[in-house]
């Protein structure tokens, strides 16, 4: 009896038995006592759970909160789909099997334009199968408004920029919302929408609202607008 004890206040032995548990019985282990709970509690371990149902390869970053692992359900993962010219929220539902609205929820769109807005949307993970071997970022996400582990196709992984100065972040962002405010004016459309344009035109307030001309006239002839 004192053996079995003994075996169940190891350290090595608790870790080579949490290291099987899924996340729900780890969390029911760390309240057994303090022995259990800093064994059970272990970074690996939890992350080593958080991956296995979904057979992960790895999961890169860390979350704001340590509660980030213990929750691993499908809708904690996300695909990252850089926006390109033609895309619309409907036709990457049908890429990517899942629903508009199911989109539109993950990354708090309240219309169709929000998508010109952003470089990126998330995706929901439809098919659990893709994660396998799959290598996860966590981010938070500045439209979702919450931390996912985020799957990039591609394999590129998250883009990293170096920030701006100060000065010139000022300098620019007022000429640029200048610029901004006029073309949104002009387009009958939101700030996001403005700035999109402005971007993909380098910079030529003409040549942005011809674009967004081009792509109205799309969607109507489409039978989108």
């Amino acid at each position: 009896m004192n053996s079995h004890f003994s075996a169940l206040t190891c350290r090595d032995t608790l870790r080579i038995i949490f290291e099987k548990l899924p996340i729900p019985d780890l969390a029911r282990a760390s309240c057994v006592n303090r022995v259990w709970n800093s064994v059970a509690s272990d970074k690996e371990i939890f992350i080593g759970a958080f991956k296995a149902p979904w057979k992960l390869k790895q999961v890169i970053g860390e979350p704001l909160s340590k509660s980030f692992w213990r929750d691993n359900n499908i809708g904690k993962f996300a695909i990252s789909h850089r926006i390109v010219r033609g895309d619309s929220v409907a036709s990457l539902a049908v890429k990517y099997s899942v629903q508009v609205m199911d989109i539109k929820r993950l990354n708090n769109m309240m219309s169709e334009h929000g998508i010109y807005s952003r470089e990126r949307l998330l995706i929901p993970v439809s098919k659990p199968e893709i994660l396998i071997e799959g290598t996860c970022y966590v981010e938070l996400d500045a439209h979702a408004k919450r931390e996912v582990a985020v799957l990039y196709l591609d394999g590129t992984g998250p883009v990293q920029k170096t920030p701006p100065s100060l000065l010139q972040r000022t300098a620019s962002e007022q000429a640029k919302k200048r610029v901004i405010d006029s073309l949104r004016r002009s387009m009958q459309v939101d700030d996001g929408t403005a700035e999109y344009y402005f971007s993909i035109a380098n910079g030529d307030p003409r040549a942005a609202f011809s674009k967004f001309s081009e792509d109205l006239r799309w969607e109507r002839e489409a039978g989108l607008a």
